[in-house]
């Protein structure tokens, strides 16, 4: 605060030398100027602020609307402005003029005039639609704009010599902290800030340029409200907005490039078309790369339907193109669990469309088909799974004889669970980390739940940035492996209170309780990487006594009475593909991996596989390594016949028993 006092007793003085040696000048000239130089000195009091305390400093101060002589000289003398002046019938020009103004008198200044170039006939017409002389203010890191004529106070008519007053600033008690108010057309559009305020935004009041984005109402409608077509006149489909389609399609493209193994299979495979005849209903992650999946099965033959199997990590812009190309796609990014069922639904039942393939992500598709449509689940001819808890659910329906159809794990597959499960992992959790927090990795304390794949991924980044990582385990094989990684292994209950960062990777359910985040510190950062949403007991956080904070999208603060905050990220679900992204080449080498799944389970002649669930076999798994290594131009070493015959292999592969673990 002594700093501050400092600076603003040496902005006086330069002030005031710079006054002294003006009036000099003008003396010198012998211009009488009597009057002007306390007028400028009543202006400069009540509109100086100090940068240093922006946001103490501006809390009681009024602003003052001035109508500066010398300013407007200078503005009319400006050749930059002309293309502005004249032009008051378009909002955004007048609006220009006002933070051109308010940055140049800043700039020179330091001091806030902000100078209305509107002609007084424009004001009132102006007045429903669009308030030029908007100010704001910062208040708990939120921006809250008011509007002159709302009843604040200093409100005032115009005053003499053209100058208009728009009163001071005020603040609208009854928004909520993080909430950014921007009236238009008489409504008021609640908008929740992702991160702080850019250096742009305290730049200028004006409210077009404080805050940007769309504040279009189509926002605040449902997906499944809206009467949406293609340009092929097709409406089969559900997505957010369908003319976000170009932008979709760019990601597409741009995720092709990375997708070696994917593209290369569907070249070989086009002209056969092994898929001719499959009607696929998939519930996957609907983003980019799973895009490129999605359209390889297409140009192998199949009829698709596509859900999402996460309500937050689907991209909009993704599912539009997919529906623009005329897939029927049932996807939007922060759907409801009703509407999550209700998409599902819809790809499964609809007319003149029967399923006989599945390819699912969480076992949700085959779930819902199996308990509501008995009749045409057992008409399936095969079903491929790719997650832990999916695989889960299959092994506990083939116990209970309820699974009439053959099914795939892919999960377990040798491609899926190394490159998938822990290279993948290993990136994308410091991206998502990064991303939604900002957090500083050296010297925190990480407890990893779960030495799988996954966590093995997880506990090696992390521990590569500097933090100390604990890992949690139930199973001893994977406990002594941790501890050979040099990590110790724990129970949660004896290093809850002091971590730093939580994060879950274990395919169960309640592995972090209420009690649990009861005893975390203050900003603890909580999150999950595995595929269950359950993992972390987020309903027990949805009580009276504590008040949830959206912060930025996915990242929630939850409020203990005492003041204690934990950082929930993505509401407990899948972190690196709510908050972030994966690897396009890994998800690649699994895209591979499901539609050979899906080829081999369609193709297979009857009784090759029974109702039961079943691993890749060995030799697909090296066939999808090898379309991917070219791309390290990598050469790959032959056995000789004698070679061969003392191993006892083929020379074509495959290389290793079914037994064998990499």
């Amino acid at each position: 605060m002594e700093e501050c006092v400092r600076r603003e007793e040496e902005g006086e003085k330069e002030e005031k030398q710079g006054e002294e040696e003006k009036k000099e000048e003008e003396e010198e000239k012998g211009e009488d100027k009597e009057g002007s130089t306390e007028n400028k000195e009543r202006i400069r009091k009540e509109s100086k602020f100090c940068y240093h305390t922006f946001g103490v400093g501006m809390e009681h101060l009024p602003l003052r609307h001035e109508e500066n002589g010398a300013a407007r000289a200078t503005r009319e003398n400006d050749p930059q402005r002309e293309d502005l002046r004249g032009n008051f019938g378009n909002l955004e020009a007048r609006a220009s003029i006002k933070r051109l103004e308010f940055k140049h008198t800043r700039k020179n200044r330091r001091s806030l005039l902000y100078i209305d170039d509107t002609p007084d006939s424009l004001l009132e017409e102006d007045a429903s639609t669009f308030s030029p002389q908007s100010v704001g203010r910062l208040v708990g890191g939120s921006l809250l704009l008011a509007r002159p004529g709302l009843g604040g106070a200093g409100t005032t008519a115009g005053g003499g010599g053209g100058a208009r007053d728009v009163g001071v600033l005020g603040v609208k008690e009854d928004k909520e902290e993080g909430e950014l108010a921007v009236p238009r057309d008489g409504k008021s559009r609640r908008r929740y800030r992702s991160r702080s305020l850019s250096q742009s935004s305290t730049d200028s009041y004006s409210t077009y340029s404080s805050y940007t984005g769309s504040s279009s109402e189509e926002d605040e409608i449902s997906p499944r409200e809206k009467s949406q077509r293609n340009s092929k006149g097709s409406s089969d489909f559900c997505v957010k907005n369908i003319s976000q389609s170009a932008f979709g399609r760019r990601e597409i493209e741009i995720a092709e490039q990375e997708m070696p193994g994917i593209v290369a299979l569907r070249k070989r495979a086009a002209d056969d078309k092994p898929l001719k005849g499959a009607k696929i209903v998939g519930c996957t992650h609907i983003n980019a790369q799973t895009a490129v999946l999605i359209e390889t099965l297409v140009e192998l033959g199949a009829s698709v339907r596509w859900a999402a199997c996460n309500i937050f990590s689907t991209q909009n812009e993704v599912a539009a193109a997919l529906a623009e190309a005329g897939q029927p796609v049932f996807a939007w990014r922060g759907e409801s669990e009703e509407d999550f069922w209700w998409c599902i639904d819809r790809c499964i039942n609809t007319e003149n469309w029967q399923p006989n393939m599945i390819l699912d992500d969480g076992g949700d598709t085959t779930h819902l088909m199996l308990k509501k449509y008995p009749a045409m689940f057992k008409m399936i001819k095969g079903i491929c799974e790719e997650s832990v808890t999916g695989v889960h659910r299959l092994y506990q329906l083939s116990k209970a004889g309820k699974l009439t159809v053959p099914a795939m794990n892919v999960n377990d597959s040798v491609t899926k669970t190394m490159f998938d499960n822990l290279y993948s992992c290993r990136e994308s959790i410091i991206d998502s980390l990064k991303r939604a927090t900002d957090v500083m990795f050296g010297g925190k304390q990480v407890v990893v739940c779960g030495y799988g794949e996954v966590g093995k991924g997880c506990c090696q980044a992390l521990k590569g940035l500097g933090c100390t990582v604990y890992v949690t385990e139930i199973d001893p094989v994977c406990a002594l492996q941790a501890c050979m990684d040099g990590f110790r292994v724990v129970k949660l209950s004896e290093v809850i209170r002091q971590v730093d960062i939580l994060v879950t990777a274990t395919g169960n359910k309640n592995v972090v309780t209420r009690d649990h985040m009861d005893k975390m510190k203050n900003g603890t950062i909580v999150c999950n990487m595995g595929h269950s949403n359950t993992e972390i007991d987020v309903n027990s956080l949805r009580t009276p006594d504590l008040t949830w904070e959206k912060v930025r999208s996915q990242v929630d603060h939850v409020l203990w009475p005492d003041g204690k905050r934990i950082i929930l990220l993505a509401e407990g679900r899948l972190v690196n593909l709510s908050c972030s992204s994966v690897p396009s080449f890994v998800v690649s080498i699994t895209s591979c991996t499901q539609a050979l799944a899906l080829i081999e389970l369609f193709n297979a002649p009857a009784g090759r596989y029974k109702s039961d669930v079943y691993l890749l076999p060995k030799k697909m798994d090296e066939y999808v390594a090898s379309l991917h290594l070219p791309t390290f131009d990598a050469h790959l070493t032959e056995l000789s016949d004698e070679q061969a015959k003392y191993m006892g292999l083929n020379k074509a592969g495959p290389f290793k028993p079914n037994y064998y673990r990499y």
